[in-house]
């Protein structure tokens, strides 16, 4: 069976049962033999068999028949010889299982191509892709891509990922915290953008967070890995949930505007990352009678500081920003300019009766009202409330003034605008804290050498 064509000139050769070449059955002559065989012939080999068929009346060709793929296959020829070299060769192909003989002469063609065209890939890549493989991936593809193009897809991908440069979590993290850096710092005269002390704890949980997560590059963040990182913190409050949630956003967003993030990676989707509605507990808040401790039992520069937090409502932040001018420089007010106001926007505050007579021993002072830092700051204060013999309050001057402040007016608008702060805040954090009785006490502790007590009244508040 020498002459028998080899399975990859089946490939080439194959034609469906409509195909082959066909001419006219009177200028074919019949071949020596045929007569003594006895159509329909069929060929063996081991299990596998076919059949040859004779020409008929009306059709010239011989025919090979087999079944392949589920399917009967057929191919015409138009002489015997042809026909059952192509049967010798066929059978020994379906014996061995092979399945190029399910193949029509079309899709033999279209996987010849195929093929080539990868070996071309191979020789311009170096990777070495079977035909397989590339048609699965082109099917999962399309049937993630739901009808739209395969190149549309690579373009978004060129467009958003392909860009984004690989940087460790950990060291992208040290950047991130070393480009706010200059913005904690004031230049001519004017209030740094950013709190250090906001920065330094900023810092402080990114790199929990980068700790948490070692070995990862910050392109190979997922909604996991944030959703692991915030269930990790289930003993913290909501609050503090809150706040790391808020560093990590602020970092995710810096990643991508630095390419180590795509813009389209939909990590603040993660649920981790909404924010909780924190419970803030109670609101501490003194006595006329313990603040009167306070101012009495402090010395030098914490008295006025003392005073201004509790009759007029200033942050912390404020108050140590303050300059002797911002209290002098407007009659009956302290100034609270963009550059020191939490929110950058200015606010006059109503020095009271009692803060005029606790601030009258300064007025010749000039230069900031604290000269030391903040840590220095809360620690003469807790040293002062354990001096005096007061529990010391988280924020305790400014929720007093508030709370007395509201319920002695009943005008959230008025004490919004003397805190700096919303209505709807005050309306919320401080009703009914306090009587209207302990608003009038609060607000006239004064210095004991004062020879009259003002009663503060919404007359004499709006214009002391």
């Amino acid at each position: 069976m020498g002459s028998n064509p080899t399975p990859s000139a089946i490939f080439t050769r194959e034609a469906d049962e409509n195909g082959g070449q066909r001419t006219d059955s009177a200028q074919t002559p019949v071949e020596s033999g045929e007569q003594a065989v006895r159509f329909p012939k069929t060929i063996r080999h081991r299990k596998a068999e076919c059949k040859i068929y004779g020409k008929a009346k009306h059709y010239a060709f011989y025919r090979v028949a087999w079944q392949a793929g589920g399917q009967r296959r057929m191919k015409n020829f138009r002489t015997y010889s042809e026909a059952k070299s192509y049967a010798d060769a066929l059978v020994k192909e379906l014996a061995k299982g092979s399945q190029t003989t399910a193949l029509t002469a079309g899709q033999a063609a279209d996987a010849m191509t195929a093929l080539e065209l990868l070996r071309g890939f191979y020789r311009d890549t170096g990777r070495n892709v079977s035909l397989k493989r590339a048609v699965a991936d082109y099917v999962e593809a399309a049937r993630l891509l739901s009808g739209h193009a395969l190149a549309e897809a690579v373009e978004g991908y060129m467009a958003n990922i392909v860009s984004v440069k690989r940087k460790d979590l950990a060291p992208a993290v040290e950047e991130f915290i070393q480009a706010d850096e200059p913005r904690t710092k004031a230049s001519n005269g004017q209030r740094a953008q950013l709190s250090s002390e906001y920065t330094r704890i900023r810092a402080l949980r990114l790199r929990r967070f980068a700790k948490a997560l070692p070995g990862h590059a910050v392109c190979d963040l997922s909604k996991q890995h944030l959703d692991a990182f915030i269930q990790a913190m289930a003993d913290a409050s909501p609050k503090a949930r809150n706040h790391h949630r808020a560093g990590i956003k602020q970092f995710i967003q810096w990643s991508v505007r630095n390419d180590y993030l795509a813009p389209s990676n939909r990590l603040l989707e993660a649920d981790s990352m909404r924010m909780e509605h924190a419970n803030n507990g109670d609101i501490g808040i003194y006595t006329p009678k313990e603040f009167r401790a306070l101012l009495e039992t402090a010395e030098g520069p914490l008295i006025p500081l003392l005073a201004i937090g509790g009759l007029c409502g200033l942050r912390t932040a404020e108050i140590l920003r303050l300059e002797w001018e911002d209290v002098w420089r407007i009659e009956g007010h302290i100034e609270i300019s963009q550059t020191k106001s939490k929110t950058r926007s200015r606010r006059l505050v109503t020095i009271c009766p009692a803060l005029a007579e606790w601030l009258r021993p300064y007025r010749q002072c000039s230069g900031k009202l604290w000269q030391l830092s903040e840590n220095c700051f809360h620690a003469r204060c807790a040293e002062l409330c354990k001096a005096a013999g007061v529990k010391r309050k988280d924020n305790g001057l400014r929720h007093s003034f508030c709370s007395f402040h509201f319920v002695l007016y009943a005008n959230e608008n008025l004490t919004a605008a003397q805190a700096g702060n919303s209505p709807a805040m005050v309306h919320q954090h401080y009703k009914g804290l306090a009587t209207k009785a302990e608003g009038e006490a609060w607000f006239n502790v004064q210095p004991h050498r004062a020879a009259n007590i003002v009663p503060l009244t919404a007359k004499t508040a709006a214009n002391p």
